[in-house]
């Protein structure tokens, strides 16, 4: 999708300045933008973010609604307890994000790059994560519903004691978790995925496979 794609590109007004916290943001064009400080319970309506930093900013109980984000960088950001809805998230690079307890729906990220990123009890409802890389992923206690990976790279992504159903990783390009067979329960894998995951359920089930 490019920019003059989206239904409300003809509404879309230039931002300039620095973010206010508590603020509405309706039908606002962030574009390169580089961005700190605390902007916690801010809302953002059908707005695009275009080639923006977001660096050691306070974002917590941030409300993303329709937005689209291309091209940006969110390092160290803290979003926990914040809500998307209906988002697209385009080759944007989040590193060191604090997301716990946000809640994700009907949202896509495309050729993105997520890394120690924590999404600990998080919810998670109709995401699609298409050709990302997912490392240092923690989604310990998060539940997951109708979520896929096509074309994915998960790499040390944590799902103990999470909630999964209909969670689709046999398109996943990689899987990655460190804690094994747990948190896998309501998720769909393919048969070779659970060839490969063969020796951690049996070491779970104390069986010793032996030549």
């Amino acid at each position: 999708m490019r920019l003059e794609d989206l239904p409300y590109a003809h509404l879309l007004q230039r931002h300039t300045g620095p973010l206010r916290p508590d603020a509405r943001y309706d039908t606002v064009h962030f574009d390169g933008l580089a961005l700190t400080g605390q902007f916690g319970g801010a809302h953002f309506l059908e707005c695009a973010f275009t080639g923006v930093r977001i660096e050691e900013a306070k974002l917590r109980r941030a409300g993303f609604n329709e937005v689209w984000v291309q091209g940006g960088r969110l390092v160290g950001v803290d979003l926990a307890e914040s809500e998307w809805q209906d988002a697209e998230v385009d080759s944007t690079v989040l590193a060191g994000i604090s997301g716990y307890g946000s809640a994700v729906r009907r949202t896509v990220f495309r050729q993105c790059k997520l890394e120690a990123v924590n999404l600990r009890g998080a919810v998670l409802r109709d995401v699609v994560f298409e050709d990302c890389l997912l490392r240092d992923v923690d989604l310990a206690e998060a539940r997951l519903t109708d979520v896929s990976f096509p074309g994915s790279t998960l790499d040390e992504v944590r799902l103990r004691g999470a909630a999964l159903k209909n969670t689709d990783l046999r398109t996943a390009a990689r899987l990655g978790l460190p804690d094994g067979h747990l948190g896998l329960r309501g998720a769909v894998i393919s048969t070779t995925q659970l060839l490969d995951l063969a020796p951690q359920f049996a070491h779970a089930l104390g069986i010793a496979v032996q030549d």
